[in-house]
């Protein structure tokens, strides 16, 4: 039996696009596994690959038999969205569905004159049947569920609540715990910590650490990672292969980057070469004789080193992102008076919230998933209005939004269409998209076949042309890789305007330069700090 998956000379294009190139990798059976590589570099289609929704052009992957494979998209899609948290939760083992196959199963094969042959059957299908009761450990499952649901802090006005009513943090957690209690063999992680609160994301990262099982996850979170994985498959766009490193990113990172200056110093090294054979040819290949005879060697070996050398990687271009206020806000941009609001059928998010914003303040607002964060930016667009209280906005308080699931992006619409902003020529608009990496004709490509990633730079751009002095950024990182995080969080420090910023990205929030927190549901601000954000949850105990 297979105890490793092989990936065997993998070949793939899209478009006339090279995405692997023969390209081969191994993972054992307990290898918890980052892969990593630039956008595009086709990190998200190997587990497509893996999971047979993706056909290779050439090449296969071998997967251990009879391994259950769990998988956690970047966007989660639920098909049933009228069922509550706590049957979803439970359909991930389908204990109930086998009991009564199982039930079914003793009744024909008591019942049934058919022949052997037939009763051998009926009598493999249900010893197949109770070992996979046994696997789902069908006695045990409910303590299983129960303690996930304690660890993960699902609590239980959550559990009734039907999955359409759920936020998009909340859905990335409870489609988490749905994976963590199927209990699968393999584990396809993408972008897994999005959305989650920091002690969901503590008890992932143990959980994980723990997991008797392979595990494949793609993450821009450098910590998680570090956290994790013993092994990182990096995907190279220049070359298309795929090259296996032991140890978790940070050790990765410290052997790539020599292995780039290694290659570099080769690469100076035959460029000396080169420019010292040129010049003796050029020197002597007018001559004759002897010397003419010389140079003429060093053509056929100049020839042969040109063929053979090792080329530089081409510069991967990087977002270029500079945001700025049209004009100067309000000294108070915005001021919210004792404001109520629920949505029906629910409990109150806050009553009597107040505060205000400063200008060229950083505001953050923290707290576990499902308290309101997301629930009062859409308050402040006017999206919700609030049931008592009033919200109130300075004269000139240009508001500038995005959105945590990109909602404002239109799908069936292009790339250029979604940001059609008057005031700009096309050419203008196409030179702006240039700067957040949609070149050519990408600029026609419809918003619904872009990556999460690629929705989070049309976003950005957005915010951009907008030309705000307040910014309501709702998860803003989500999607995107470490190198365009650092260069917006740089952007928004630099910003001349107020920001109100949702983020569970402590990095990202620590780059910015955060004045004040408001902490939900308790409706208390404080001054910023690091240990604050981290363990908010226990904020009672710090204040």
């Amino acid at each position: 039996m297979v105890m490793s998956m092989r990936g065997i000379n993998l070949c793939l294009s899209f478009n006339m696009e090279k995405i692997y190139e023969n390209a081969n990798f191994q993972i054992n059976e307990n290898d918890k596994v980052g892969i990593v590589g630039v956008n595009g570099a086709g990190k998200t289609t190997l587990l497509k690959v893996i999971l047979k929704k993706q056909e290779l052009d050439s090449g296969s992957i071998m997967i251990p038999k009879k391994k259950r494979i769990g998988y956690l998209p970047q966007e989660i899609i639920i098909e049933n969205m009228d069922m509550t948290v706590f049957e979803y939760l439970m359909s991930a083992r389908p204990i109930e569905k086998l009991n009564k196959q199982l039930e079914q199963l003793y009744i024909e094969v008591a019942s049934t004159s058919a022949p052997e042959k037939e009763q051998k059957k009926i009598l493999r299908k249900i010893g197949e049947t109770q070992e996979l009761l046994e696997y789902y450990d069908c006695y045990n499952c409910e303590n299983i569920l129960f303690e996930l649901i304690t660890y993960m802090n699902i609590n239980s006005e959550l559990l009734d609540m039907k999955l359409a009513d759920l936020s998009g943090g909340q859905k990335s957690k409870i489609a988490f715990a749905h994976l963590l209690y199927s209990n699968p063999e393999i584990m396809l992680l993408d972008e897994p910590t999005n959305h989650l609160d920091v002690d969901t994301r503590n008890f992932v990262i143990d959980y994980l650490k723990k997991y008797h099982g392979m595990i494949l996850m793609i993450s821009h979170d450098i910590d998680f990672l570090n956290a994790i994985t013993n092994k990182i498959l990096y995907i190279d766009k220049m070359t298309h292969q795929m090259i296996t490193y032991e140890g978790n990113y940070t050790i990765f990172m410290k052997k790539l980057t020599k292995e780039k200056e290694a290659k570099e110093r080769l690469i100076q090294k035959q460029e000396k070469e080169e420019a010292e054979l040129k010049e003796f040819i050029l020197q002597y290949s007018n001559s004759s004789g002897k010397r003419k005879r010389i140079a003429q060697s060093r053509e056929k070996l100049l020839a042969k080193k040109q063929k053979d050398m090792i080329k530089r990687d081409e510069v991967r271009k990087k977002v270029r992102f500079k945001i700025k206020p049209f004009r100067e806000g309000s000294k108070i941009p915005v001021k919210v008076n004792n404001i109520s609001f629920h949505y029906p059928e629910s409990n109150d998010l806050y009553h009597n919230l107040s505060f205000l914003i400063n200008n060229r303040e950083r505001f953050l607002i923290v707290g576990e998933n499902g308290v309101g964060k997301s629930t009062l930016l859409k308050l402040l667009i006017g999206e919700l209005k609030p049931l008592e209280g009033n919200i109130w906005f300075g004269s000139k308080t240009d508001i500038a939004y995005y959105a945590q699931e990109q909602e404002l992006l239109d799908s069936n619409r292009t790339i250029l269409e979604n940001i059609d902003e008057s005031g700009y020529s096309e050419k203008d608009l196409r030179t702006i998209l240039g700067s957040f990496l949609f070149t050519g004709d990408e600029v026609f490509k419809k918003v619904s076949v872009l990556s999460p990633g690629e929705k989070a730079r049309l976003a950005l751009c957005k915010v951009m042309l907008q030309k705000g002095n307040l910014l309501l950024l709702d998860e803003p990182t989500n999607h995107l890789d470490p190198e365009t995080q650092k260069i917006i969080g740089e952007n928004f420090k630099e910003y001349e305007g107020s920001i109100i910023l949702v983020s569970h990205n402590p990095s990202f929030v620590e780059s910015i330069g955060i004045d004040r927190m408001l902490i939900l549901p308790s409706g208390k601000i404080v001054n910023y700090s690091k240990e604050t954000l981290e363990y908010y949850y226990h904020l009672n105990e710090k204040v």
